[in-house]
């Protein structure tokens, strides 16, 4: 099992990384700070594993109604 969580933390760091990745390449050059970064970088975190989450979640309740439907 401790496996399976170190795989979806890397996942959930990789989705992060590009997604923090694509904010920062479209932000205007003379908006990009320290304090900018930061808040991307933050953001990014917490998008990636909400989404990841919601995915899962989903995922998991379609997979239980087809198994119910069995």
């Amino acid at each position: 099992m401790a496996n399976q969580v170190t795989i979806l933390e890397e996942i959930i760091g990789d989705v992060a990384i590009a997604l923090y990745q694509k904010w920062y390449n479209a932000m205007p050059v003379d908006e990009r700070s320290e304090l900018a970064e930061e808040a991307l970088k933050k953001n990014a975190q917490e998008s990636a594993l909400f989404v990841i989450q919601m995915f899962m979640d989903k995922f998991n309740q379609a997979a239980e109604e087809l198994k119910n439907q069995d």
